[in-house]
């Protein structure tokens, strides 16, 4: 698949996650077989501000490429300048999220919320397809709310001003992640635009990722929660959908555990180990699930504060296999 110039080797990408597609995260799942990585969204007002939070949201390392960094605002110029600063961190491209539910988000007039007017969608990537010289993408949802199903109408006025891709959740923001999501929007869009689309919502394994790209036709899937604790899922997918059908064998417990280590002190050594350890917790606590007494060694990764307590709730998890 292309993004315009943008040449991706693959079929399934990872999800712009907030507070967990950190590059430590991102790293992983690449190394796990994700083509393609998008960064946790970042706000353009708080790149205005030259915000430290947002700039370290921006870095992106060698093993990520091809890679996007997320931007979300609702005022064209704001977004434009941020996009100038983001471009200096080298993503390949940059995607403007439309599709965040979170009401804290939406509730500004950001994320999902600009699904309701879609001409301003528009306006919002023309300002920073003219900004940048590398690939702008969107983000979107179904639409708002069940009366504002707005998808085709916004991806449509951004592909007129320049969007070189559109992922799309097939959920609206309404919705949040129940019910099951809705994969006849995401064929709507594959048939009525002329640049990739990506399929998002409700892939959780290597057989729904085949599902929705049978069933839509879109260029790629793009997994999210499903990865938590489980950045495997890329390999099986991969494997799966391109080599016939084959059901890689799931890792081990010995692998998980080394996997989790791997991705926790990368955490630490991008974030500072009193900052890494406290992020850590949510996934040490994902890694550990269908452990032999789980609850309790989840319990105990809530209160971890050194790697050196990570490795000895390690060797009580061997000790209870």
């Amino acid at each position: 698949m292309k993004i315009k110039n943008v040449m991706i080797d693959g079929i399934v990408a990872l999800a712009p996650m907030a507070g967990v597609a950190d590059r430590a995260f991102r790293e992983i799942c690449k190394e796990m077989g994700a083509a393609y990585v998008v960064s946790e969204m970042v706000s353009s007002k708080g790149v205005s501000y030259k915000n430290e939070r947002s700039t370290e949201l921006m870095e992106v390392s060698e093993i990520e490429h091809p890679c996007a960094v997320q931007l979300f605002g609702s005022e064209p110029e704001t977004m434009a300048q941020a996009a100038k600063t983001a471009v200096r961190f080298k993503p390949d491209v940059l995607d403007i999220n439309m599709g965040c539910p979170a009401p804290k988000i939406s509730g500004s007039g950001n994320g999902c919320a600009l699904m309701k007017t879609p001409r301003l969608c528009g306006e919002i990537v023309k300002a920073v397809v003219n900004a940048v010289d590398i690939p702008v993408t969107i983000k979107i949802r179904k639409g708002f709310d069940d009366e504002s199903l707005t998808a085709l109408e916004v991806a449509r006025y951004c592909v007129d001003n320049g969007a070189s891709a559109v992922t799309i959740h097939g959920r609206t923001a309404k919705q949040m992640y129940k019910p099951y999501a809705d994969w006849e929007i995401i064929a709507k869009l594959k048939q009525e635009l002329d640049v990739p689309v990506i399929g998002n919502g409700d892939v959780t394994d290597a057989k729904t990722a085949f599902e929705m790209l049978r069933q839509t036709g879109c260029d790629m899937v793009m997994v999210g929660r499903a990865a938590l604790g489980n950045p495997w899922i890329f390999k099986q997918i991969n494997e799966y959908v391109l080599n016939n059908k084959n059901v890689i064998p799931l890792p081990t417990a010995d692998e998980r555990l080394l996997v989790m280590q791997r991705h926790i002190k990368k955490i630490c050594e991008y974030k500072g180990e009193k900052i890494g350890m406290k992020e850590a917790r949510k996934h040490i606590a994902y890694y550990l699930k269908g452990f032999h007494g789980a609850a309790a060694f989840r319990n105990e990764a809530g209160r971890l504060c050194t790697y050196d307590d990570l490795l000895r709730l390690v060797e009580k998890v061997k000790n209870s296999m």
